[in-house]
This record gives structure tokens, C-alpha cells and sequence, in this order.
């Protein structure tokens, strides 16, 4: 899952970082509204962090032009303002959660995942597909009743194939799902994770169509 956090409190955003990449997201982070109206246009985020109070260009206002332009990602508004007014403000301009600060790390990581669920139409936290068990939640994942190691990566990329059940994902894709601006990417690297996949499941878990991307099948 890949978070585009917007934040101009550097030690803030810092801890933010910290927190939620130990869950297994990948957070790139921007300062200023500006900038991330740019980003938010050419590059896919499956979650926004959103602070009200940004230097050029509001919080409100980068969330209003977000919907204006049909861009449905889900976003979780932060700000010190703790009204009644201002989270209805904040929700009307098409927020789907508000949290106010300050605020304990546990509950932004439940509503994260609160969002995540919503997002993908889903109650329960585990991913079934025939006999792999995915949670996303306590990123426990078993095969056959047996449970299975991944790393952060591989774990973000079969999560993201299993939520797309049936349909194919690019390349550049699932690259972007499970590396931030940060990373160092090598030119094979989504390849190397999907072997290592294969590996540990089994080789016809994910299937190449060549030129276009990869895909899981639908397991009916």
C-alpha cells in the first residue's frame, strides 16, 4: 500500500514515517499542497495523510480539487483545528476520516486500515485465495495451513495482486504500490519479487502476460 503523506511539520511527518512504515506501507512525503496536487495527478497513492494547515495551497483546498477531479482516493484529514465546524468542513469538502491532533499512533494505523477495508468493500481483514490466507492486519499469511515468511515487499506485492484478483497490473504498477521516491529500484526488481512469490507458493500463483504485466487468476 502506498501513502502519500502531506505534511509541512518535518518532525511530525517524521514520526508519522517511522510509525506506519513498520506496518508495511510505503509513505513518500511532501510539504506543501502544490507540490502534491502535482503528484497526486501523474502517480497512483492507494492512501492520502492530509494536513489542513500547508504553506501555498490548503489542505481543504488540495481535497476539493482532488474530487473536482474525480480522483476518489481515500484520505484521512490531520489538523489542530477540533470543532465540530471545522470536521464537518473537512468531511463535506470529501474527507473520509478526521483526525485531530494531537493523536496516538495506534489509533492513525486503525484508521488506516478502517479505510483500507472500506476501500476495497471489505469487513475482514484476511485475504483468502484458495488455499493462501492473507491478514492484513497482523501480516500473518499461511499456504496450506502452513505459515509462509515474506518480506515487506513481497508481502505489499502479493496483497496488491490478491486485491486485484482477475485483473492485470502493470509493471510500473506494482512498482509504484511498493516503492516510495526514496528507494533505490533496480530495473528487474519486480521481477525478482515475483520469483521469490512463486517460490514460496507455487509457480502458477502469478501468472506473466508478456508485454502487459502479471495477474492472479480469479480462483473460480
Amino acid at each position: 500500500m502506498r501513502v502519500l503523506l502531506i505534511e509541512d511539520d518535518e518532525l511530525l511527518a517524521a514520526g508519522i514515517r517511522g510509525s506506519i512504515t513498520n506496518e508495511g506501507y510505503t509513505i513518500d512525503w511532501l510539504e506543501d499542497g502544490e507540490s502534491a496536487l502535482h503528484a497526486l495527478s501523474i502517480e497512483h497513492f492507494d492512501m492520502v495523510i492530509l494536513d489542513i494547515g500547508l504553506p501555498n495551497c490548503s489542505g481543504i483546498d488540495v481535497l476539493k480539487d482532488l474530487r473536482k477531479n474525480q480522483n476518489k482516493v481515500p484520505v484521512l484529514i490531520l489538523s489542530a483545528n477540533c470543532t465540530v465546524s471545522d470536521r464537518v468542513t473537512g468531511l463535506d469538502a470529501g474527507a473520509d476520516d478526521y483526525l485531530t491532533k494531537p493523536f496516538n499512533s495506534t489509533e492513525l494505523k486503525a484508521r488506516l486500515r478502517a479505510l483500507i477495508r472500506r476501500g476495497s468493500g471489505r469487513a475482514n481483514p484476511i485475504i483468502q485465495y484458495r488455499d493462501i490466507e492473507l491478514n492484513v492486519i497482523s501480516h500473518a499469511i499461511s499456504y496450506g495451513k502452513k505459515n509462509v515468511s515474506l518480506g515487506r515487499r513481497e508481502f505489499s506485492l502479493l496483497r496488491q495482486l490478491l486485491e486485484h484478483e482477475g485483473q492485470v497490473l502493470s509493471r510500473e504498477q506494482l512498482q509504484q504500490t511498493i516503492y516510495g521516491w526514496d528507494d533505490d529500484v533496480a530495473s528487474n526488481a519486480i521481477e525478482v519479487h515475483i520469483h521469490h512469490l512463486r517460490k514460496k507458493f507455487y509457480t502458477s500463483l502469478i501468472r506473466t502476460i508478456r508485454g502487459v504485466g502479471y495477474i492472479i487468476e480469479n480462483a473460480t
